[in-house]
């Protein structure tokens, strides 16, 4: 798969209303692009077990998308294989008090993957420049007035730019993924969620309300991620109206990826090699 058709250039940004959100790439059928998946599974684990052995990277893997986008799914069948001692998800909701009497990367950073781990965010400190700027809700995070300025946004940017690069620069590899799905498959899947008894618990009042603000999430998608996305931690823009696609793609990222990181298990000594040896001896004897 060419996976850089996916990849946001830092000098260009994105277009959103450009992007097929029903693009399969080269695959027509669901069987052969699940096919294709099961093996990127098997393979991530293999690329895990040797970033865990290392300890010295760590990869953080942000996804962010419209609500009915697929998050919650692409992490459980996307990741389903990875070992969950060295994994950890961590869903960013609705901010504490304790989270708003701190600066707002205060409560990524706790949950930031140490080396050897995988740290997935569904959702992530990027709400920060999404609903919080589509609902003015800057006004409630306890700021000193001089802060917020006509330029609090562009600021923001900045700030999460030089975050991520600091990141990078000390053994955090970044991938940040964005479902991207069209209206109307936002609908069909909504309805599929009152239709469906068993969906039912996944239906919010609230994804219908968010969904009234519709233009002013794509705008601040395409502003956001035209802004952040670097060679150091670049944007995924991935067609999401098909989840299969949305999977695979996503899982060929984080292959290519760890691949890229020439990851292998550490080197045993000669020393080690015979005490090794003379453990061995000891169990065969006893």
């Amino acid at each position: 798969m060419d996976i850089d058709k996916y990849k946001v250039d830092s000098d260009s940004g994105v277009k959103l209303s450009k992007i097929d959100t029903s693009d399969t790439g080269k695959y027509n059928s669901k069987d052969e692009a699940v096919e294709k998946l099961a093996g990127n599974i098997e393979r991530m684990a293999e690329l895990q077990d040797k970033l865990y052995a290392q300890d010295k990277y760590a990869l953080l893997i942000v996804i962010q998308a419209m609500d009915t986008a697929g998050k919650d799914g692409a992490i459980k069948h996307v990741m389903s294989g990875l070992n969950p001692q060295a994994t950890h998800v961590e869903s960013f909701k609705q901010p504490s008090a304790e989270e708003l009497d701190h600066d707002y990367l205060w409560r990524a950073t706790k949950s930031l993957p140490e080396r050897g781990q995988i740290g997935i965010f569904n959702r992530s400190y990027y709400e920060e420049v999404l609903v919080v700027r589509v609902h003015n809700l800057v006004k409630n995070q306890q700021l000193p007035p001089e802060c917020i300025t006509k330029d609090i946004w562009k600021d923001r940017y900045r700030q999460i730019r030089d975050y991520e690069r600091y990141l990078t620069e000390n053994g955090t590899v970044i991938l940040k993924f964005f479902l991207h799905i069209s209206k109307d498959e936002q609908k069909e899947r909504l309805l599929a969620r009152i239709d469906d008894k068993t969906k039912n618990w996944k239906f919010s009042a609230a994804d219908l309300k968010e969904r009234g603000f519709w233009d002013d999430y794509q705008q601040c998608y395409e502003e956001a991620i035209s802004e952040t996305s670097t060679k150091q931690a670049p944007w995924f823009v991935i067609p999401a109206d098909k989840k299969w696609f949305a999977r695979l793609t996503i899982s060929e990222v984080i292959v290519n990826t760890l691949e890229k990181l020439n990851l292998a298990y550490p080197e045993v000594s000669a020393e080690q090699l015979k005490v090794l040896e003379e453990c061995k001896k000891q169990l065969l004897e006893e």
